[in-house]
């Protein structure tokens, strides 16, 4: 059983960093609703997602999976590049 089939967590995201070896940053925007006033807010998070062929680059939209912990701060790996970044 592959670790998409245990049921993890698989979230689209923006590449924004691809300066590390095999690693790279994804933005993930979310958008949820203000607690008291009810308009819909952007929020983000930027985590580091494993690419191992190093594929990866700026601007390009991936898809990410959680992964076991591979380093201090990556557990996420990159599963494919849904669309490339404009040239």
């Amino acid at each position: 059983m592959s670790e998409t089939e245990k049921g993890a967590r698989t979230l689209e995201g923006r590449v924004v960093s691809n300066k590390m070896q095999k690693t790279v940053t994804v933005l993930l925007e979310r958008q949820v609703q203000h607690p008291l006033y009810g308009k819909i807010v952007r929020r983000s998070t930027k985590v580091h997602a494993h690419d191992a062929e190093g594929v990866c680059q700026e601007g390009d939209v991936v898809r990410i999976s959680e992964t076991r912990p591979m380093s201090r701060t990556k557990n996420w790996r990159v599963v494919e590049i849904v669309t490339r970044a404009a040239q």
